[in-house]
């Protein structure tokens, strides 16, 4: 297999020459790269509920969920995510995790892809706001056993945690989960100025979307989301679908934020599907309309989730917030790899595994095109090979 494209941080145009899943050759091309499509590491995606029909947080999840979010988010130029488990009662998060773990057993394409996962509760806030979507019923305290018996069922495969710092035990949970190596995220959290900082201190790294699950009404000063974002020791993580923040919001944070930015599409089961209404897990009516945005039936001025992948996410910061492209791929390669600990290589290199998205830059409409998507032996598309 060859790939052809413009590497999007020199804007040099290359052929990679891929054999048996790894890259055997780089040439630069001479001549115009007018034409070419951009070629990036493949991209990397912190928080996926579910796709295409395909959920991670339903009464059940099967191996055939995530072999199904897996091939689909690779059609969007994800090669590699952390499937996402919500808040829950003990057993269904435990299930969650014996499901992923055996589907990396059983395909080795999802082995490579799932690079973790992103435990998302239960140990949040129980507030109306910073809780979001996540079922009050099972929201609790951190419980350092329970997590250790999720973390086994897993294979081992928790890699980041989302804990709201005020919760009884929180900051003594985070110093557990540093010593271990998972990563911690504050999300879904009520936290006053102080517990932020000790939070920090203990080893929280990240912020989960940014500038959601909050209250509708906040101080203007202080108040959690400032708070975090004025913190320079943490990345955050954002949610670029043009629904959940709207285009001035996202503009100022992303620059707020400036080399600490991550871009994440925490999509929904819904994601990828046609525009219509459909059944949600929580027993509601939800309707996906045809912008992309997916609204409760009986309330169609709240958000119920994101059904937009990552593709969505990079052209909106380049559309929306006036991000450059090359800053836009960092936020969906670089940055969550090294948010995950993952070893730092030389993205285009010879004998590296093939780990590649070839895309065109978004179009007046903001729409991006992802040409091209390959991980080893697996790949998608075909305009970007000869």
């Amino acid at each position: 297999m060859k790939l052809r494209g413009k590497r999007y941080d020199t804007y040099e145009p290359v052929e990679v020459d891929i054999c048996d899943g790894l890259v055997t050759s780089i040439k630069r091309m001479e001549g115009e790269a007018a034409g070419l499509p951009w070629l990036s590491p493949g991209w990397i995606d912190l928080q996926v509920n579910g796709f295409s029909g395909f959920d991670f947080n339903g009464e059940t999840t099967s191996v055939i969920d995530v072999a199904g979010v897996t091939d689909a988010l690779l059609t969007k130029g994800v090669t590699g995510y952390l499937p996402t488990v919500i808040t829950g009662s003990y057993e269904r998060i435990r299930q969650a995790m014996v499901a992923i773990s055996d589907a990396c057993g059983l395909y080795p394409h999802v082995n490579r892809s799932v690079l973790g996962i992103h435990l998302e509760g239960p140990y949040i806030s129980a507030e109306d706001g910073p809780r979001g979507a996540h079922d009050i019923a099972y929201v609790r305290d951190p419980d350092w056993k329970e997590f250790i018996e999720w973390q086994e069922a897993s294979g081992n495969r928790i890699r980041l945690v989302t804990v709201a710092p005020e919760r009884r035990g929180a900051i003594s949970f985070i110093k557990k989960l540093k010593q271990v190596g998972v990563a911690v995220s504050i999300g879904h959290t009520n936290a006053n100025p102080v517990e932020i900082e000790l939070a920090v201190e203990a080893g929280a790294t990240l912020s989960t979307h940014l500038g959601n699950a909050a209250h509708p009404f906040l101080p203007r000063h202080p108040n959690y989301i400032w708070d975090q974002l004025a913190e320079d020791r943490l990345c955050a993580t954002f949610i670029a679908d043009g629904h959940h923040l709207r285009a001035p919001v996202l503009k100022a944070m992303l620059r707020a934020k400036r080399d600490k930015f991550i871009l994440v599409s925490d999509s929904v089961k819904f994601g990828g599907m046609q525009p219509g209404r459909y059944s949600s897990v929580i027993g509601s009516m939800v309707e996906l309309h045809p912008d992309g945005k997916l609204t409760p039936v009986e309330n169609p001025l709240i958000l119920a989730g994101s059904a937009q992948a990552l593709d969505v996410g990079v052209a909106n910061a380049v559309c929306l917030a006036g991000i450059t492209l090359t800053e836009a791929v960092e936020a969906v390669t670089a940055r969550p790899a090294q948010a995950l600990g993952l070893p730092e290589t030389c993205w285009l290199q010879q004998g590296n595994m093939a780990n590649f998205t070839l895309f065109k830059s978004p179009d007046e409409a903001g729409t991006l095109q992802v040409v091209t998507t390959v991980i080893g032996e697996r790949s998608l598309g075909g305009e970007g090979t000869i």
